[in-house]
């Protein structure tokens, strides 16, 4: 059986905020969301989630509360005394897996491979840095066996010349764990539990103490602080560029790119400079995202465009379809194959048929248009009366003259027309014109007011 506990409950005093440290987010997840999930790939037994500062609040923001057991650190005395408030609620048996919830980019083969590596005995996860100040060192004997940890602080001379690190990260036997949780003390310079004694209490025992080492050094990196949060956060993000990169797609600039969620990339798909997508967004074969753009929740079928700084979220782009610049797709649109979506277009809960179009300055909310559209510049569908919605729907082959307001529940027949400015609120019948208009009428002689000159 496996148990996965999490060590979530720092105040993490250097992010100077009212925020639980491990609830700051990198690529739009909170650090801790990236733990979980990492940890549920493994398909733990039971994961223990161990809270302190802003309990409550860490509590809440778990999206699967009902699977995880709580533990509650207070005061927070070291690592140690985290794990042992968890202690009560491990697995009678197997093997238990210790995590950290501002550690947030461990992958889960790491995790394998150190459960793995642990067998029935113990494993720390390692990494030897250029620069080990401020970690634990991994202390081996002469036939390179691990024999302890020795904190930064508590370590002298030739300890720090040790490059090898611990990361914190361990998997134990659960039935000995809990033993040496029970004798951990706090006689050393921070006055702290270390977990890490826990090794030297092992090799006592003659239990074997093997190690791991991530793939990438960058695994391991926790954050502290906003300066650290910020560095993780373009680690994350380039190692997200380098692997669309391999897999066929072009980014204008690897730097300049960000995904909070999942991306799906279809052949030479083309991704310009400040783009994000966050969610689930799938691209299509042959698809080019122009600069600063915004994609959420949204499908993009193959050979459409989205042109520069348009918002996308819960939208489907149809094949060959246009969309921007400077446009936004609410939830619940989609739009036909070779439509065309101009500047400074919205649209919310709309399907817009195949070859048609709304090129300049519309809002269409709740409607349903045909093929062959052609929305002018200014359509408006009043779709809201200050209680409810209601829909608009547009058959095939309209013309919709600018400036034209449809006051939904309304339809429009296939085949007419709308002269511009119209106000529509009655239904328009099929192959007719419909239009709308007051009477144009010039006043000769009429003069423009002038300003009344003060008096001397």
């Amino acid at each position: 059986m496996l148990t996965i506990v999490v060590l979530a409950a720092g105040m993490g005093k250097r992010m100077r905020s009212d925020l639980p440290k491990v609830l700051h987010p990198i690529a739009g997840k909170p650090m801790l969301g990236h733990v979980l999930d990492n940890a549920a790939s493994l398909r733990p037994d039971r994961v223990v989630l161990v809270t302190g500062h802003g309990g409550r609040q860490v509590q809440e923001a778990c999206t699967d509360r009902a699977r995880l057991h709580f533990a509650v650190q207070e005061p927070q005395l070291g690592t140690g005394h985290a794990v042992q408030q968890a202690e009560p609620l491990f697995l009678p048996d197997g093997i238990t897996l210790v995590l950290y919830g501002d550690v947030p980019l461990v992958q889960p083969t790491t995790l394998q491979r150190l459960i793995d590596a642990a067998g029935g005995g113990l494993a720390v996860l390692t990494l030897e840095l250029d620069d080990p100040s401020g970690y634990g060192r991994i202390v081996r004997d002469a036939d390179g066996r691990i024999q302890r940890i020795v904190e930064h602080k508590d370590a002298d001379a030739a300890t720090l010349a040790v490059r090898e690190v611990n990361t914190g990260i361990l998997a134990a036997p659960t039935a000995a764990l809990r033993r040496w949780l029970g004798q951990l003390d706090n006689r050393n310079a921070q006055g702290e539990y270390y977990l890490t004694d826990v090794i030297a209490m092992a090799v006592a025992e003659g239990v074997p103490v093997a190690s791991a080492s991530p793939e990438a050094a960058w695994e391991t990196l926790g954050v502290n602080s906003r300066v650290q949060q910020a560095e993780l956060e373009r680690v994350y993000q380039g190692e997200q560029a380098r692997r669309l990169l391999e897999a066929g797609v072009t980014l204008a600039d690897p730097g300049r790119f960000d995904l909070r969620g999942e991306l799906h990339c279809g052949r030479d798909v083309f991704i310009d400079v400040g783009c994000v997508f966050e969610g689930h967004v799938t691209l299509g074969d042959g698809v080019a995202v122009g600069p600063y753009a915004v994609l959420r929740n949204t499908s993009v079928a193959a050979g459409a465009t989205v042109l520069a700084y348009s918002h996308l979220d819960g939208a489907e782009v149809g094949a060959a379809a246009q969309v921007g610049p400077y446009a936004r797709l609410r939830a619940g649109t989609r739009l036909g194959a070779r439509s065309r979506i101009g500047n400074f277009v919205e649209m919310k809960n709309t399907v817009l048929g195949e070859d048609s179009k709304a090129n300049h300055l519309a809002y269409v909310g709740d409607a349903v248009v045909g093929a062959r559209v052609n929305l002018g510049a200014g359509t408006i569908t009043c779709n809201y009366d200050g209680v409810n919605k209601h829909q608009t729907v547009i058959e095939d082959d309209v013309f919709v003259g600018s400036d034209t307001q449809l006051v939904a529940p309304v339809r429009v027949g296939r085949g007419a027309t709308l002269g511009a400015g119209t106000t529509l609120t009655k239904d328009a019948p099929a192959d007719a014109l419909t239009l709308s208009r007051a009477a144009q009428k010039t006043v000769a002689g009429w003069q423009r007011p002038q300003k009344t000159k003060p008096k001397p």
